[in-house]
C-alpha cells in the first residue's frame, strides 16, 4: 500500500523546498528591493515574487532536480545548485529590469549560497527517508540471445534503488518464467523478440508487476506517431520524414542567433585557446575533418586541436580513456567541451545545428553499419552540436544506445525540446564521466555483440 505514496512523499519534499526558496526571496524583496523611492502595489510585489519563483522552478524541473527518487544523489544536488545559481542571475536581472537601475546584488548572493546549503541538507534528508521506506526492488533480468553484461552492470551501480536477484534467457518457456516473475517485484526485458516480450508485458500488467523495457527502433519510430481516428479502428500514423519544413525553418532560425551570440560570448575563450595550442607545441590551432550531417552530407567539421599532430598515424579511432594522444591543454579544453567552441562557425554557415546528432566520420559510420544498418536512420536531421546522446549518454555509449537515443529526439522534436537539451548541456559540463573515452581494446564504440544489437 505505501507504493501509492511514493509521489506523495516526492511532492511534499519539493513542494517544502520551493516555499523555501519564496519565502527567502520575498523576505530580500521586501527589505531591500521594494523600498525607498520604488512604489508598487499588492499585486506588483506578488508578481515579482511569482516571477521569481517560476525560473526556479523552470530551471529546477529542466536539470531533473525534483526527481529526488529516481536520479543519483550527487545528481539531484548539481540540479538544484545550478538551477539556484541561474535562477540568481535571472532574478538579479528582474529585478535590474523592475526597479530601472543596478542595485546591489549581495542579497540575492547570500540568499542563494542559502537556499543551495538547505537544499543539500534537505536533499539528502528526503533521500535518507525515501530510502528507508522504499528499499531497491528485487529485479529478474529476462534477457534475448545475449546475458545483458553491460545493463546489468549499469544497474548494479544503482544498488540504491535496484537488487538484481536473477537472471534468466526467454527460450526457457513462458511457464518457467512466469513462475520467476511472481518471486520478485520488478522486471527487466532487454532485447527480446517482439512475440515473447508482448507475451511477458501482457503478464506483467495482468499481475501489476513493474516492468522495465530496452526500446527496440521500431518502438522509438512508433513512440512519434500520431493517433488518428478514420474509422472505429484505433490507427497510428508514422510520417518517417524527420522535421517538417515550417520546425526546419524556425530551428534555422534558431541556429543563426544562437550561434552569434555565442561567438561573441565566446570569443575571448576561444583567444586563449588558440593561443594555448599554438605555444604548447606550435602546431595547428584548428582541426578539420570530414563528417557526416543530414541525407549523408558531407561537411568540413572545425574543432580545436587536442591530440598531437600525428594522432591518426595508425587509423582513425575514438578517443580513449587516458589516451596518451591527448596533449596538457586538450585534456582541459575537452574535459569542459570547449574544444567543440569553432562549430558555431559550421553551425552559422548551416552545415550543423545546436541540437541534433553528433556527426560521425563516414569510416566510423561505415564500422558501425556493418553491425547496425539502422545507424543512419539519425540522418534524417542535421547533426548538432548537442543533442540526447550527449545530454542522457556519454562519450563511449554504445552505437546501438546512441541511435536509440537520437532516433528519440527525431521522432519527438519540438522547439522546447531543444531548449531544454540547451540548458541540460549546461549541466553536463560539470559531470566528468560524459566525457570518458573508449576501452584502449576499442577503436570505435562497438562492443561486444550483446551491445551492438541487431533487430
Amino acid at each position: 500500500m505505501k507504493e501509492q505514496y511514493k509521489h506523495l512523499l516526492n511532492f511534499c519534499a519539493n513542494f517544502i523546498m520551493l516555499l523555501f526558496q519564496c519565502m527567502l526571496f520575498s523576505y530580500i524583496w521586501y527589505k531591500y528591493y521594494s523600498v525607498g523611492p520604488y512604489l508598487f502595489y499588492r499585486r506588483g510585489h506578488w508578481a515579482a515574487i511569482g516571477f521569481y519563483m517560476l525560473i526556479v522552478f523552470f530551471f529546477t524541473k529542466t536539470f531533473n532536480g525534483y526527481k529526488i527518487g529516481y536520479l543519483r544523489i550527487m545528481d539531484i544536488c548539481l540540479s538544484h545548485i545550478l538551477a539556484i545559481i541561474l535562477a540568481g542571475c535571472a532574478g538579479y536581472l528582474e529585478i535590474c529590469l523592475i526597479i530601472r537601475d543596478y542595485v546591489d546584488p549581495m542579497p540575492l548572493v547570500i540568499v542563494s549560497l542559502i537556499d543551495i546549503f538547505f537544499a543539500v541538507i534537505w536533499v539528502y534528508l528526503v533521500r535518507y527517508t525515501y530510502t528507508r521506506i522504499y528499499p531497491p526492488r528485487d529485479v529478474i533480468f529476462i534477457y534475448g540471445d545475449y546475458p545483458p553484461e553491460s545493463l546489468i552492470s549499469k544497474f548494479g551501480s544503482r544498488q540504491d534503488k535496484y537488487h538484481i536477484c536473477d537472471t534468466v534467457s526467454y527460450k526457457e518457456g513462458m511457464e518457467k518464467i512466469e513462475g520467476m516473475i511472481d518471486k520478485y517485484q520488478a522486471v527487466m526485458l532487454c532485447d527480446l523478440p517482439a512475440y515473447d516480450r508482448n507475451l511477458i508485458l501482457k503478464y506483467c500488467y495482468r499481475n501489476n508487476v513493474r516492468a522495465y523495457v530496452t526500446p527496440k527502433i521500431s518502438d522509438i519510430i512508433m513512440d512519434g506517431a500520431d493517433n488518428i481516428f478514420l474509422f472505429d479502428t484505433p490507427l497510428l500514423l508514422c510520417r518517417n520524414r524527420g522535421l517538417s519544413i515550417e520546425q526546419r525553418f524556425i530551428k534555422r532560425c534558431m541556429d543563426i542567433l544562437i550561434s552569434l551570440i555565442g561567438i561573441i560570448l565566446a570569443s575571448p575563450f576561444m583567444l586563449i585557446i588558440a593561443i594555448a595550442i599554438k605555444l604548447y607545441d606550435h602546431g595547428p590551432v584548428f582541426y578539420k575533418q570530414e563528417r557526416l550531417t543530414r541525407d549523408g552530407k558531407v561537411f568540413e567539421i572545425y574543432k580545436f586541436r587536442s591530440m598531437s599532430t600525428d594522432s591518426e598515424t595508425k587509423g582513425a579511432r575514438l578517443a580513449m580513456k587516458n589516451d596518451s594522444r591527448v596533449t596538457p591543454v586538450g585534456k582541459i579544453i575537452r574535459n569542459i567541451h570547449f574544444d567543440e567552441l569553432p562549430q558555431l562557425f559550421n553551425i552559422l554557415k548551416g552545415e550543423m545545428s545546436v541540437v541534433g546528432p553528433r556527426p560521425e566520420r563516414q569510416v566510423i559510420m561505415n564500422q558501425y553499419k556493418k553491425e547496425l544498418p539502422e545507424f543512419d536512420f539519425r540522418l534524417k536531421v542535421k547533426a548538432g552540436l548537442t543533442g540526447y546522446a550527449q545530454v542522457f549518454g556519454k562519450y563511449n555509449t554504445t552505437p546501438y544506445d546512441k541511435l536509440k537515443f537520437d532516433m528519440q529526439y527525431i521522432e519527438n522534436y519540438s522547439f522546447w525540446l531543444d531548449i531544454k537539451i540547451m540548458i541540460l548541456t549546461f549541466k553536463i559540463l560539470f559531470q566528468k564521466e560524459n566525457t570518458e573515452g573508449v576501452d584502449t581494446t576499442q577503436t570505435t564504440a562497438l562492443k561486444s555483440n550483446g551491445d551492438n544489437k541487431k533487430e
